[in-house]
């Protein structure tokens, strides 16, 4: 026997469970197992985790940063973990990749401190991953954590005259077809499109409206508090909280009175109110009406004029949606589930028609981060026969004279202009013409509206979603 004394094994220690970064991870794996969106699963469990009492203010803040700011640079964190590991990031679980970006957020793109980003991290690799295998997390994060962002991307990326777009998909985190379109889109050179990148990722003001004759921007304030509140940029209805504020704690959200919209939401919503029709004006359609934040507005507007809205979603689930946003309406409404492509009313019904079409979203990457990574170019092909043949059931629906608003919340000109100019043009078997109509003047105060007679907001520009609008008028 050796007369060495055997050294004492050290008692096994269990993991530390930080409930901040559990519930991350959670939302992280919700969002790539089940295609869900982090701004529809991560408020519930926050609500959850604070009733429990495992969070505060602060707990939900620092959640919440982790789950946006990790999908946002997803796509840059996978070139800098992919640079770290001996294998290809496919074959690494989908598990040990969010650890490993969340682990990589903390380090790069927060100020948590080196150590406790990567202790943190490894504690959370032991609680959901086993022993094992976060001591590979630890050599990972140990090799990130030898340089900064900046210096991480000076290795990954290309350089900008060799690749532009892949330069900037990667510097910016925007997946590279992204990148083209939006770059075609706004026109321009590099300065506006970093612009438009870099506001993709921050994250976005939340905005209240005040639905006209239920409340006002006043009240809101007043409820709020003006020292955290503030008027909207361009939309007589709009409220901008400051960060942390709680929609849901103000009576005139819960009552329905007001709601939670984007301001390039209201100001397409106002600008089809407002567009000038020949004769009457007393029904109004919305042709995709769900969720139903436009289609509260609407039939606030057409309320206080004595009109009538009838709100159409083809989803059930989302036409209840609408109707509990219609509810307490004082004007005359009706909320229906039916397909805008085989409309059930009669042709020439309305005056004023809202088609607000399904599309990639590619104007919302701010409130929907994952889908950046999600939508893949053959989408566009997947929404256009729908986009055309909507658009065509609005002009049918109008009467002659009267208006019809097409909406999307997407700045891609296969998605925009091209759809409007194939439907005009006659190339989606129209049966119907009509007119552009100039709606810059519509959206007054708004700058940087472009040469019309369309309208495309911007991030960068005017702070909202980069919502589309086209507005027509039909003349036979």
């Amino acid at each position: 026997m050796s007369g060495q004394s055997r050294r004492p094994s050290k008692p096994y220690r269990r993991p530390k469970k930080d409930p901040v970064r559990i519930l991350a991870f959670e939302a992280l794996r919700a969002v790539d197992e089940r295609d869900a969106y982090a701004n529809l699963v991560l408020p519930p469990m926050l609500r959850k985790a604070r009733e429990d009492g495992d969070f505060d203010g602060r707990d939900a803040a620092l959640a919440t940063e982790l789950v946006y700011g990790t999908l946002r640079r997803q796509g840059t964190y996978d070139a800098i973990i992919a640079r770290c590991v001996d294998r290809p990031l496919r074959e690494v679980d989908p598990p040990v990749l969010d650890v490993l970006a969340l682990g990589a957020h903390q380090l790069l793109g927060t100020r948590i401190p080196t150590h406790a980003a990567v202790s943190a991290s490894v504690e959370l690799a032991r609680v959901v991953l086993g022993d094992g295998r976060a001591k590979f997390v630890n050599a990972v994060l140990r090799k990130i954590a030898a340089d900064d962002l900046d210096g991480w991307l000076e290795r990954v990326a290309p350089e900008y005259d060799d690749d532009p777009e892949e330069h900037l998909g990667i510097v910016h985190a925007h997946p590279r077809w992204i990148v083209s379109a939006l770059w075609d889109a706004l026109g321009g050179g590099r300065a506006g499109l970093e612009d438009l990148l870099e506001a993709d990722n921050e994250r976005p003001e939340v905005t209240l409206v005040a639905r006209p004759g239920r409340s006002t921007t006043e009240e809101l304030i007043e409820a709020v508090g003006e020292e955290s509140a503030l008027p909207g940029r361009w939309s007589p209805y709009a409220v901008r909280l400051a960060e942390g504020g709680e929609p849901g704690a103000l009576d005139a959200v819960r009552e329905g009175r007001a709601g939670v919209q984007d301001e390039g939401s209201q100001l397409v919503a106002a600008a089809l109110a407002n567009a000038p029709v020949e004769g009457a004006d007393s029904t109004w359609l919305d042709g995709c009406a769900g969720p139903g934040g436009k289609a509260a507005l609407l039939g606030a507007l057409a309320a206080q004029r004595g009109a009538r809205l009838l709100a159409s979603e083809k989803q059930p689930h989302r036409a209840r949606l609408v109707a509990r946003s219609l509810a307490g309406n004082p004007g005359p409404y009706e909320v229906i589930a039916a397909d805008g492509t085989r409309p059930p009313w009669r042709p020439g019904a309305f005056d004023r028609v809202l088609m607000d079409v399904p599309c990639t979203g590619l104007g919302a990457l701010r409130r929907r981060p994952e889908a950046r990574w999600r939508r893949r170019p053959e989408d566009l092909d997947g929404f256009a026969p729908l986009q055309r043949e909507l658009l065509r059931q609005a002009l049918v629906s109008v009467r002659v004279g009267g208006v019809v608003g097409y909406a999307t919340c997407s700045p891609h000109p296969a998605e925009t202009r091209a759809v409007v100019e194939d439907v005009l043009k006659g190339k989606a078997d129209a049966d119907v013409t009509a007119e552009w109509i100039d709606a810059r003047p519509l959206m007054p105060g708004v700058p940087a509206l472009g040469d019309g007679p369309d309208v495309q907001l911007w991030p960068h520009l005017h702070g909202t979603d980069a919502m589309y609008l086209a507005l027509l008028r039909r003349t036979a």
